[in-house]
């Protein structure tokens, strides 16, 4: 059982501060750093100081760390042209020694578009598609062969296709709630299946969709791994847990419907219980980055539980 911590920086955080986080990811032992890619604050929060851009982030913690995983829940396709994404997932692939892993969605929040000048089109999913086309069929091009795309979005020609990742293979994760095409997208690109933010029974509903679309393809539905991302919020006691909700401004009885809340107990019984439909990783997103005592409770009291 993975458990891995993630970030949502556009809420306001310094590289300095995701830094202390993702140390301490890799001395506490949790499994990999992740962050989202996004450049503005959701909600009533300022943000301050600023965002941060997930791949010069994820470059600078690829040389600070040795041992977690690094990747992104999820890179925007809207925010990068395919060939620039490949060589800088490749390049920090490179810089990290092999851990990088890329999660790559279609992109949703268009106020952010609007706020930086980011081009926000009408059809995202058929771009998706071919981004993902073009970025694993650069990295899987034999040296010395070239690339040629031709598609509605995006044409190349005569790629050199470089360069080459660290790793055989990049591990590529899509996720998301849509019924039909996104099962369908995961099957033919995906190592990793994640299902943000949901309820076990939803969870479910769509690591089923998922497993018969990879079926459909010729792929066992095993060869991928099903996770999900979810709010944490652990306290020793119900007081503590408390306080650390309402840092956060949530409520304690949300938190435990909708994400993993509560003493570590009652975490290891949620988990157990996705765990039984077939998530194998957590995706835990940690709202308040500068608690690292929270980081501490959980890898003492529920990731040495589950392992």
């Amino acid at each position: 059982m993975d458990l891995r911590i993630f970030t949502e920086p556009q809420q306001g955080a310094t590289y300095d501060t995701l830094l202390a986080v993702a140390k301490a990811t890799e001395d506490l032992s949790f499994d990999a750093f992740f962050r989202s890619d996004h450049y503005l604050a959701m909600g009533s929060g300022d943000g301050l100081p600023g965002p941060t851009d997930a791949w010069i982030t994820l470059a600078g913690l690829a040389r600070e760390t040795k041992r977690i995983r690094l990747g992104t829940l999820m890179t925007a396709a809207t925010f990068r042209l395919p060939g620039v994404l490949a060589i800088q997932v490749a390049q920090v692939d490179q810089m990290s020694g092999g851990r990088v892993e890329l999660g790559l969605g279609a992109g949703w929040f268009e106020q952010e578009h609007t706020a930086y000048g980011i081009p926000f089109p009408k059809e995202k999913f058929a771009r998706l598609e071919e981004q993902l086309a073009i970025v694993t069929g650069l990295w899987e091009t034999k040296p010395g062969d070239t690339f040629d795309f031709h598609g509605t979005h995006y044409d190349l020609t005569d790629s050199p296709a470089l360069p080459k990742p660290a790793q055989a293979k990049i591990p590529v994760l899509i996720g998301g709630h849509g019924a039909s095409r996104t099962p369908k997208l995961t099957a033919r690109f995906a190592d990793e299946f994640n299902m943000p933010f949901a309820s076990i029974d939803d969870s479910e509903r769509q690591f089923g969709r998922v497993r018969a679309a990879a079926e459909a393809v010729g792929r066992k539905a095993d060869e991928l791994i099903y996770s999900n991302a979810l709010v944490v919020c652990v306290g020793k006691d119900d007081q503590e847990v408390a306080r650390r909700a309402a840092a956060i401004g949530r409520e304690v009885d949300e938190l435990k419907e909708n994400g993993l809340a509560g003493t570590p107990s009652e975490v290891v019984d949620k988990i157990g219980r996705y765990a039984e439909i077939g998530s194998r990783r957590f995706y835990l997103q940690v709202l308040d980055l500068a608690d690292l005592d929270h980081l501490e409770l959980i890898s003492a009291q529920v990731q040495a539980q589950l392992s």
